[in-house]
């Protein structure tokens, strides 16, 4: 995908940081540490995950519902694709 490739740099780069964290909370988890310094790093991870999804969302919106050039096919299988992501996301 055109849009992906555009911005594929940024996206491994949030990937990047988002697996530090992951790791961060692997790293913590294996200490003896408060379940409150857990939590934050939970929660910190999550809103990045949150973050990338919202970014690929939007560029999946732009590109495959939005897209002047888009035949009303494309555009009603790119919106069919964006609801099944969110609904199963949403769960």
């Amino acid at each position: 995908m055109a849009h992906i490739d555009a911005k594929r740099g940024e996206l491994l780069a949030r990937i990047k940081r988002i697996s530090g964290q992951v790791a961060a909370i692997e790293r913590q988890l294996s200490e003896d540490v408060s379940c409150s310094e857990l939590l934050q790093l939970v929660a910190g991870t999550r809103g990045a995950i949150n973050g990338l999804m919202d970014e690929i969302i939007v560029d999946h919106l732009e590109a495959h519902v939005l897209g002047e050039q888009l035949s009303q096919e494309e555009r009603s299988a790119g919106a069919a694709e964006l609801m099944a992501v969110i609904r199963r996301y949403a769960k």
